[in-house]
């Protein structure tokens, strides 16, 4: 039923049948304003919650304030409603508290209705106020965990940069061009979904911030452009030599090391070896050929920043004992 139903809705549902219960126990007037007030402040994270809660607080007591001076001075007359929704909203708007005008201009309605203000209903308006704001975050202590999508999306995104540096390979050795490249397309939909729930995760913990997620799906991003870069400059090289032979040999290698773990380190190295193997090498016989090498050393070039971004990166905490001894990327 609850998989059926969805959380958020039937947090909402409980949060403002608590809210009603305890506002009619009190018997305040107007009770059932403590359950919409309840069902406003529900949001989708904690963050997003607990700032529609202080913008609604904030709203309302400037609402109250402003209503008990204008009608009691000018009346309750229509007239005087109008101008204190035209004066108001401004007010609520230059204080950044837009999500409080629907709930604030509710309880303005209360004193316009009642004809009167005393202690005894402003009161009354802020218990229901209370009630509502107090249900909701209630309600959103518990939020469900998307920490299995994040791992989901990292595992198909590594599984798509696999395939990518393998295909690279394959062609770099032999021309195979029967490759469709939907990898490419799957990869940035999976770092779009990653960075999406990574921020809903962070927005979830309110003393602490949880970035490792968004910190990784960022870094992959940044690898991704450079894949992407790549594409036209592989593309180019119809003609195979030597050093084509030993670039697609350690693409493969990159392609077998796709993880979260970080031992960047150890294929720079690698890099940098092959790159002085390929200095020393004789000079190119022909044009074509220099061409072709000239395309390599800046493939070479792509693919130190491509382990460079990785070297960077704050690898996760509890699982940096478990990647030790691991030639990862």
């Amino acid at each position: 039923m609850f998989n059926i139903i969805g959380y958020r809705t039937l947090k909402t549902a409980v949060g403002a049948a608590l809210a009603i219960f305890i506002a009619e126990q009190l018997q305040l007037d107007f009770y059932v304003s403590a359950g919409i007030t309840a069902i406003l402040c529900i949001s989708v994270t904690k963050k997003d919650s607990l700032k529609a809660s202080w913008q609604r607080i904030v709203a309302c007591v400037i609402g109250l304030a402003l209503a008990t001076v204008m009608f009691e001075f000018l009346g309750y007359h229509v007239i005087v409603l109008c101008a204190l929704l035209l004066l108001f909203i401004p007010i609520i708007v230059y204080f950044n508290a837009k999500k409080g005008i629907v709930t604030s201009t509710v309880f303005m309605l209360h004193l316009y209705t009642l004809e009167q203000v005393t202690l005894d209903i402003l009161l009354n308006e802020i218990l229901l106020l209370l009630i509502g704001v107090g249900a909701a975050l209630l309600m959103n202590t518990y939020m469900p965990s998307n920490e299995k999508q994040m791992r989901n999306n990292q595992l198909e995104l590594e599984q798509c940069f696999q395939k990518v540096w393998y295909e690279y390979a394959r062609y770099l050795r032999g021309n195979v061009t029967d490759w469709s490249g939907e990898e490419l397309i799957t990869a940035s939909n999976k770092i779009d979904d990653g960075l999406a729930h990574a921020l809903k995760a962070s927005d979830n913990h309110l003393f602490r911030y949880d970035d490792y997620f968004y910190h990784y799906f960022k870094m992959r991003e940044k690898q991704f452009e450079i894949m992407e870069r790549m594409l036209p400059l592989i593309s180019t090289l119809d003609q195979t030599v030597v050093q084509s032979q030993k670039i697609a040999e350690f693409m493969e290698e990159l392609s077998k090391a796709v993880h979260p773990g970080n031992t960047a380190i150890f294929y720079l190295n690698r890099l940098h070896e092959l790159t002085e193997e390929f200095r020393e090498m004789e000079l190119p016989s022909s044009r074509k050929e220099f061409e072709v090498r000239s395309a390599l050393f800046h493939l070479l070039y792509e693919i130190e920043n491509y382990l460079t971004i990785k070297k960077k990166f704050k690898p996760e905490p509890e699982r940096t004992n478990g990647d030790k001894g691991c030639r990862n990327m």
